[in-house]
């Protein structure tokens, strides 16, 4: 992506998202930076001088055309990021409708509302949305159910929103990390009962490398599903 552009990212305050936030705010790049509430704006803002923040809560995808009615909206949308994530393991005979709800409403329904919001910028700009998936969006395990469909979901969503504005000069990526040492795979270590190993993970940086990749690519390619596996 070539001279200054401007990025909207879900998820920068830790993880992958922290990591594309630094990588394109180091470089230049204008990022405005979604923060589920204003206490997270501050500390966003902190964190990357000159950012600015879109408050809008993910959990809750019926009130974001709320939330954002009452902000001023980019003019201008290079690339949208939808990094942030939200995990809850459990069988199916234990998960409650509320814990398929929080990852569902999170995972799939917000991002498919921001992007909703964001593509006539999206459009002028002939700019790339890029969801940042799971292995468990190809592959469900035992446990796994809600965030699986959740990301099975996304897949699908970035698959029909690629086919939809291809003509309009979109591109759409998928990216499917496997585990990534993040404060997430802390949390799912502990809900499996394991002890947790950063180092025996992917590093969030290297994340960052492939989705800055695809976000560079010169426009006669398009990267449409990007596989990122642990490599030890």
């Amino acid at each position: 992506m070539a001279g200054m552009a401007t990025h909207v990212i879900t998820g920068a305050g830790s993880g992958i998202g922290a990591a594309v936030a630094r990588r394109l705010h180091e470089r230049g790049d204008d990022l405005v930076l979604h923060a589920r509430d204003a206490g997270r704006a501050k500390e966003l803002a902190a964190a990357f001088p000159g950012a600015r923040t879109l408050v809008g809560d993910l959990s809750e995808p019926d009130r974001l055309s709320w939330a954002f009615s009452h902000q001023t909206l980019p003019d201008r949308v290079d690339s949208l990021l939808h990094i942030a994530g939200v995990v809850d393991l459990g069988p199916v005979g234990e998960l409650t409708p509320k814990t398929w709800h929080h990852q569902l409403d999170v995972n799939l329904i917000a991002p498919a509302e921001l992007t909703r919001h964001l593509l006539p910028q999206l459009r002028a700009a002939h700019g790339h949305v890029v969801f940042v998936n799971s292995g468990a969006g190809l592959n469900a395990h035992a446990e796994w159910s809600a965030y699986a469909a959740s990301k099975h979901g996304l897949k699908a969503l970035a698959d029909a929103l690629r086919e939809e504005e291809h003509g309009n000069g979109v591109r759409v990526t998928s990216v499917y990390p496997g585990r990534t040492a993040s404060p997430m795979q802390a949390k799912i270590h502990h809900q499996e009962g394991k002890p947790y190993d950063p180092s025996r993970w992917i590093d969030p940086e290297s994340v960052a490398t492939a989705i800055l990749t695809s976000l560079d690519l010169p426009r006669d390619a398009e990267i449409n599903d990007l596989t990122v596996r642990p490599g030890r």
